[in-house]
């Protein structure tokens, strides 16, 4: 038997690599610090876990769950993107329930792309983008980034043929893994860009609740002619501490919503109800844990910034996400300085090369940790440096 050949072209998946070297040191009696996944350490909130112990033990949900998500779901979700950011959103066409974020932005690609097709994708982002197209036998543009300009994706610097063959384009405010964010201007040309072309633009705004400094991050779909040509993606998992729920949803073009929802039809028999009901209650209730969350983060970046500085790494002040975006010393690439960090310190970040060609020179470190080990960390990134 041979698997098929778009698996010769995938790498491991970074975090399922990184995780097994994590395993094997803490299996040997090694005391580990994973500054790697953005997996938040602090709980999801009482009041939506009691949602779901309520709603698990309802019969009704013990059944094949809407492959669109319920009615109520995508109503909240509907509802929750006026509130926040102004945008009227039809429940029954432009809204889709997700099993999380990557399910979406994977099933994206099924929808859209066909076999030898380009993808745009950032030169520094989720590696999903790229990954969705190779196992459509598609392939990946990946359009520039620089730090000089804010870490904004060129989708103008990308060639007239390969744009020609594009189907996708994947942006993703605030970015994942750099911290940056984008100005409307940004958002504006994007759109301009796709129609152009004929893209589906894709928004992944899986942060859009972590902001700091009093920054709220905005939505792609507040833009003018958004709509026509563009869906957005949502996350319950960094702003309420639900990353293991697997909960998110689309919102935008009722098409692309619809063609998703094709795919997912025949691919998945949607989520768990009892986790869609919680949501709800994630959505629709209580927003104070938000702001409580963004004050965790907000401490801890201006912490890990501070130290990181003082030990002679470079990195920005990012005004929103939950990672910090640091230069790694001159002379290293950004795996050899992750294994360094790994081999001597035991602490784990992930390598910039990791989120594509244009993260080379930077590692990310994640701010899920509590803040003692965020700080022995840095100290023990000091020690390896030596």
């Amino acid at each position: 038997m041979k698997p098929a050949r778009n698996l010769d072209h995938i790498s491991p998946y970074l975090f399922v690599q990184i995780d097994a070297k994590r395993d094997a040191m803490r299996a040997a009696g090694i005391d580990v610090i994973s500054l790697a996944i953005g997996d938040p350490d602090m709980p999801t909130p009482a009041h939506i876990v009691d949602a779901m112990a309520e709603a698990i033990r309802r019969p009704a949900n013990h059944r094949y769950p809407d492959y669109a998500g319920s009615a109520a779901f995508r109503q909240a979700a509907a509802a929750w993107v006026q509130r926040r950011f102004g945008v009227p959103i039809d429940p029954s066409s432009e809204t889709l329930a997700l099993i999380g974020s990557k399910e979406g932005i994977g099933h994206l690609h099924t929808a859209f792309v066909n076999p030898g097709d380009y993808v745009l994708a950032p030169a520094v982002g989720y590696p999903v983008y790229s990954g969705g197209a190779t196992l459509m036998h598609a392939q990946t543009y990946y359009m520039p980034m620089r730090a000089e300009t804010g870490w904004l994706a060129e989708f103008d610097a990308v060639p007239a043929d390969i744009a020609e063959q594009a189907r996708i384009l994947f942006i993703g405010y605030p970015n994942n893994p750099t911290g940056a964010i984008a100005p409307p201007e940004y958002f504006d040309a994007a759109i301009a860009y796709a129609k152009a072309h004929d893209l589906l633009l894709v928004h992944d705004n899986a942060y859009c609740e972590i902001g700091f400094d009093g920054y709220r991050p905005p939505a792609l779909l507040e833009r003018p002619g958004a709509k026509e040509v563009a869906v957005e993606i949502f996350s319950l998992s960094k702003s309420y501490n639900m990353t293991g729920w697997r909960i998110g949803f689309a919102v935008g073009n009722a098409m692309a919503i619809k063609a998703l929802g094709t795919v997912k039809n025949n691919l998945d028999s949607g989520q768990f109800t009892a986790i869609q009901e919680a949501a709800i209650v994630a959505l629709s209730g209580d927003q104070s844990c938000i702001a409580e969350v963004c004050a965790l983060y907000q401490r801890r970046r201006d912490l890990v910034v501070g130290a990181l500085r003082a030990i002679g790494l470079e990195c920005a002040t990012p005004k929103a996400s939950i990672y910090i975006w640091a230069r790694v010393p001159q002379g290293l690439s950004s795996a050899e300085f992750a294994e360094q960090v790994l081999t001597q310190a035991h602490v784990i970040v992930t390598p910039g090369s990791g989120y594509g060609p244009g993260g080379e020179g930077y590692v990310r470190i994640s701010l899920t940790t509590p803040d003692d080990r965020l700080l022995e960390a840095v100290r023990r990134i000091e020690d390896s440096m030596v």
